[in-house]
């Protein structure tokens, strides 16, 4: 999604991404903007318009983009709208401060009678009329969404501020409550097969079941029958119905620390499509062919009605493997679990010989109180268990883009580009400052990124290393067109195995009941027309959702630290910018910022081939990675921003001279460039 800013020489339009990490990336890349294919494409886009746009690379030269933009579709103009703090005036209207670390220091007065029923202390979502640089910061107050002190009101805050659709429609909601449990009409019967669900403790819906056995076929010697069987979202939600409406609207279901915004509505999520045990379900399945060697051999798709054997979670699976079965699972040990761990370890084996980008870098999770706040972060362990599930999800997302290749009908892939020239410049020149040099020409693959990640493997740089590689990628997105997937070194690949909270495997579903002949609700022409149009919706509506779930954890973590001030922490650098340095915190992962303005006394500049900080005067030097600690001087929860001053040798710190606390910029993203199913059940890649 992009904003149209202004026009070059020639007036051509130029436009900039809606969302961008500067703490990662720097200014925002000016886009140039091509309109839309044809005349009946509606709108034409102008300054001041929000677009979706298929992003192409070109050649930069003389200082013009390197980036062109072709106009999928103009969105619709709407009043700015903000979320933030009421606080009330005696006689009548009030002020609102902000949520959004963006607009802190900012503020807009309300007039008496624009307030509504706001009340002091409400959280407020408002419209401010637009207005040129001198117009007066005025804003009414449109709708009281509730007070900060009520349940789950955090995430509340990003629902809002990020626009997230999370009350489904009354025609919706009917078409799921008229929802009938399926029969073997047009499926084939698989009831008596052990399928088994490995979810994580807290999952609510159970949407994938595996199951391996050894192949009996003398062709394949030592090899294996793996099966994935994913809930069947397409009987429920077909093509053009307000389910479908509503779940291309929403693109993907979002997950906050304290709820869940699903795609759709429970009785679809949680009941028709979870793959209960003993309960008859539909579902649309892969059956793998997986050679001695891990490689795949074959596969077909098949539309079912299964019956999930058991409902297991990673740690519960993890320990009877390591030898200490439960109840639950020692009955299933032999006939289940040991086969699936034994076409693991084939699958291992191919996947580390195509080396798929390998980052190490820790997940934190949050632990709340009945309340909703933060009672401890921990980092959850990373098992076999979970590396299982992923691995045999990947394997099924192939095998559905490989399938829909060769029946030539149209699909979403999933696809990641290989880093730009730009960012592998920057790459290499920071290396060059460890003593790690790369091929100066050339695409790296992941392979040889892996490479560098064992070298640093155990040093003290090791998180650092990891952090710059990934900043080094791009970001994942949905396209109609494939240009393969770069961190997994994959040619083709495609979201299958999640339905239920992933409008894009919803897609690829109805592609291959088309492809293959499975039924009457396959995607239809209308929808293949549109796959571009979707491809960026989706695309959007995932940066939306991992923004707010992003906002939602830094508020809470505030919130957390608040009756901390003063307290000092032990962090390390995770972005450096000519406004200062963010800081993450070691024990919970804590991101905040140190203004450069009070880092010492001195200027300090920045050296970016190093990542750095540099003292004019006394060369100290403050660098990507380094460990410091920090005292916390200010925090504002309902923003979710912290300020941090750097203690010195003596345990000084140099007090501000200004209270401009907080960057303009979020946080650098951190995760892991893996694809798959997840412990926390969302994709980053």
């Amino acid at each position: 999604m992009l904003d149209v800013v202004g026009q070059d020489a020639d007036g051509e339009l130029l436009a900039e991404p809606t969302e961008w990490e500067a703490a990662d990336h720097g200014p925002p890349p000016r886009i140039a903007l091509l309109p839309q294919r044809s005349r009946d494409a509606g709108p034409v886009a102008g300054i001041g318009d929000t677009v979706l746009a298929k992003l192409t690379r070109v050649d930069q030269e003389d200082g013009a983009p390197a980036w062109i933009g072709h106009v999928v579709k103009v969105l619709p103009r709407k009043a700015t709208r903000i979320v933030g703090l009421f606080r009330a005036f005696e006689g009548g209207g009030g002020r609102i401060e902000p949520v959004d670390k963006k607009s802190l220091g900012k503020e807009w007065r309300v007039r008496a009678g624009d307030e509504g029923a706001a009340e002091d202390g409400d959280l407020v979502a408002l419209d401010v009329p637009r207005a040129g640089r001198l117009g007066a910061p005025f804003a009414r107050v449109r709708e009281v969404i509730g007070s900060l002190a009520s349940e789950k009101a955090v995430s509340i805050i990003a629902i809002f501020a990020h626009g997230i659709p999370h009350v489904f429609r009354r025609d919706a909601l009917a078409e799921a409550d008229a929802a009938n449990p399926p029969t073997l009409a047009g499926r084939e019967d698989w009831r008596g097969l052990p399928l088994v669900t490995i979810d994580p403790a807290d999952a609510k819906d159970h949407d994938d079941a595996v199951h391996a056995a050894s192949d009996t076929d003398t062709a394949n010697p030592g090899g294996f029958v793996v099966t994935v069987a994913i809930a069947d979202v397409a009987a429920y939600v077909r093509p053009g119905s307000a389910l479908d409406r509503e779940a291309r609207e929403r693109g993907n279901s979002v997950y906050f620390p304290d709820r869940v915004v699903p795609m759709l509505p429970e009785r679809i999520s949680n009941d028709m499509c979870s793959l209960k045990p003993g309960v008859p379900r539909a579902a649309l399945a892969v059956r793998l062919i997986i050679g001695a060697d891990g490689s795949k051999r074959g596969h077909s798709f098949h539309r079912v009605l299964m019956r999930s054997a058991a409902k297991l979670t990673y740690p519960q699976a993890q320990a009877a493997i390591d030898g200490h079965p439960d109840d639950a699972t020692g009955p299933l040990l032999a006939p289940v679990l040991e086969p699936l761990w034994a076409a693991y370890r084939a699958l291992r084996v191919a996947r580390d010989h195509r080396s798929p980008l390998d980052l190490d870098l820790p997940e934190r999770k949050l632990l709340l109180t009945r309340d909703g706040y933060v009672d401890r972060v921990i980092v959850p362990p990373r098992l076999d268990a979970h590396r299982l599930i992923e691995e045999m999800m990947i394997q099924a997302n192939v095998a559905a883009a490989e399938t829909l290749e060769a029946k030539r009908v149209p699909l979403i892939y999933r696809v990641h580009d290989a880093p730009s020239p730009e960012k592998l410049n920057a790459l290499r020149e920071f290396l060059k400052t460890l003593d790690i040099s790369i091929a100066k020409t050339g695409n790296l693959r992941p392979a040889q990124f892996n490479q560098i990640l064992k070298r640093v493997k155990g040093a003290a740089n090791e998180t650092l290393v990891n952090e710059v590689i990934l900043r080094s990628q791009a970001q994942a997105e949905y396209a109609r067109d494939n240009y393969g997937h770069f961190g997994l070194n994959l040619r083709r690949y495609a979201h299958f195995t999640s339905p239920i909270r992933r409008y894009a495997d919803l897609v690829v579903h109805r592609a291959l009941i088309r492809a293959l002949a499975l039924g009457t609700d396959g995607l239809t022409d209308r929808e293949v027309a549109d796959l571009e149009e979707t491809a960026a919706q989706i695309s959007t509506a995932e940066r939306r959702a991992m923004h707010a779930e992003r906002d939602t954890v830094d508020r809470l973590i505030a919130h957390f630290l608040s009756a901390q001030i003063g307290a000092t922490f032990a962090g390390k650098i995770n972005g450096v910018t000519r406004a200062g340095l963010f800081v993450t915190l070691t024990e919970t992962g804590a991101d905040g910022f140190v203004p450069a303005s009070t880092i010492g006394n001195e200027y300090f500049r920045l050296d970016e081939p190093r990542r750095a900080v540099v003292g004019d005067r006394t060369g100290t030097t403050y660098r990507l990675g380094d460990a410091i600690e920090v005292r916390l001087v200010e925090a504002q929860p309902v923003a979710g921003a912290l300020r941090f001053e750097i203690i010195s040798g003596d345990g000084t710190a140099r007090s501000p001279r200004s209270r401009t606390a907080y960057s303009s910029g979020s946080r650098p993203h951190r995760g892991r460039v893996e694809e798959g199913k997840r412990s926390n059940r969302r994709d980053r890649t």
